[in-house]
């Protein structure tokens, strides 16, 4: 089967808004680059038709074309590199000469969402780095290819445990967990993190970069899971929500302490009394 290529010329927090879109109403990866973003479907009409809501949705140019046939499974690791963030370096495992380390992260995120190259993902380890403190208990919630946990015990947090409702993703965190060699400190459990975060709380930090309803649905577990004076990280919302977030961090008695914002993406630290 022939797939087709969706190409719109865009930038910064308006480029993460096309993309996002994409993912949306196509069901498929996207490609950002300094030019824009690449969408992709399986068919000829599908493209017009999706090029032509997009065109309405945000009065942006979108033009089709035929790919060429393409090895998806490694295509999509063009163009990524070691990234670094404060004193944590996040490394694809495919890169020459990549190994774990103190405060570095070899990634394969296969399938799972967590490259470390989305802004929303930056964010979660902007704060984390500022804020992990030795030996906390770490929890995250939708904790996909474990990127964040991962990081977490790297910056020297004693264990963490990820919550993900999907099994697939698991698979694909664990073998990262042993690839940074951490599979003994970091554990994925497969399941429904509003459900199972209380029981696997008292958590020192939680980590929840989902989306801002998700993460709003999620506030009295994540409260529950908390030890008092304990941190939770938010990320996964553009920086247009966050006046819209605030409000339910208060309501739920959690106080904000520090923020960051990438690539129009926008993450919050709140502590618990």
């Amino acid at each position: 089967m022939s797939w087709w290529a969706i190409r719109v010329q865009a930038e910064g927090a308006e480029s993460d808004r096309v993309a996002a879109w994409l993912v949306e109403h196509t069901g498929q990866a996207v490609e950002q680059t300094e030019r824009g973003v690449v969408g992709f479907v399986e068919a000829s009409d599908d493209a017009v038709r999706t090029a032509a809501a997009l065109r309405d949705a945000f009065a942006l140019d979108a033009a089709c074309e035929r790919v060429a046939e393409t090895d998806w499974a490694v295509r999509w690791r063009d163009g990524l590199g070691a990234r670094t963030i404060g004193r944590l370096m996040v490394t694809p495992s495919w890169l020459p000469g990549a190994s774990p380390g103190p405060a570095r992260v070899v990634l394969d995120p296969e399938n799972a969402f967590g490259s470390g190259e989305h802004g929303s993902t930056r964010g979660a380890l902007t704060l984390l780095e500022r804020h992990v403190r030795s030996a906390d208990r770490v929890l995250d919630l939708g904790s996909g290819s474990g990127i964040l946990a991962i990081a977490a015990v790297r910056l020297g947090a004693a264990r963490a445990v990820g919550i993900e409702n999907d099994a697939d993703a698991n698979v694909v965190a664990r073998r990262n967990a042993d690839r940074n060699e951490v599979g003994a400190r970091v554990s994925f459990v497969d399941g429904d993190a509003g459900e199972l975060a209380p029981l696997v709380g008292p958590a020192d930090l939680v980590l929840s970069n989902i989306l801002r309803n998700v993460n709003v649905l999620l506030l009295p577990a994540i409260v529950s899971a908390l030890r008092p004076d304990g941190l939770a990280i938010f990320a996964g919302m553009e920086a247009s929500e966050a006046e819209l977030f605030r409000p339910a961090l208060a309501a739920a008695t959690l106080h904000e302490i520090d923020d960051a914002t990438d690539a129009g993406w926008w993450a919050v630290v709140a502590r618990r009394p």
